[in-house]
């Protein structure tokens, strides 16, 4: 056995589901955000905003770690949003979520809005 194959997959790490339909959509993330697994976050947010959606909600209420990685997606997903006119929503529940987000000033340039601890958070 290689150390490499002691090494998580980034499936394993992170899942990000989209519902919603049209210009309305929410991305639910679900896992640890991280330098291995933001790509994923990243790419489903910039496939997104390339298809012209008005209303983007990212809702992290079932992320249990957040990194700088992590970080940085969602401050270019913001920065993006800004420019194309996208309403863009920020959701979190845990502290591992939110703290990093305070600590670096994202919760409030995101606007983000804590939520109760619950299962996927529909668009509104």
């Amino acid at each position: 056995m290689t150390a490499s194959s002691l090494e998580p997959t980034t499936a394993d790490l992170v899942s990000v589901d989209v519902s919603g339909s049209g210009t309305s959509v929410c991305v639910t993330a679900a896992g640890e955000v991280d330098s291995t697994s933001a790509p994923v976050l990243r790419q489903q947010l910039d496939a997104l905003l390339d298809d012209g959606v008005r209303e983007l909600t990212v809702d992290l209420g079932q992320v249990t770690f957040l990194d700088s990685a992590g970080l940085c997606v969602l401050a270019a997903a913001h920065r993006r949003a800004v420019r194309q006119d996208v309403t863009m929503r920020v959701l979190a529940s845990s502290r591992a979520v939110i703290r990093p987000l305070q600590i670096t000033g994202l919760w409030e340039l995101l606007k983000a809005e804590r939520v109760e601890d619950t299962p996927a958070q529909g668009v509104a």
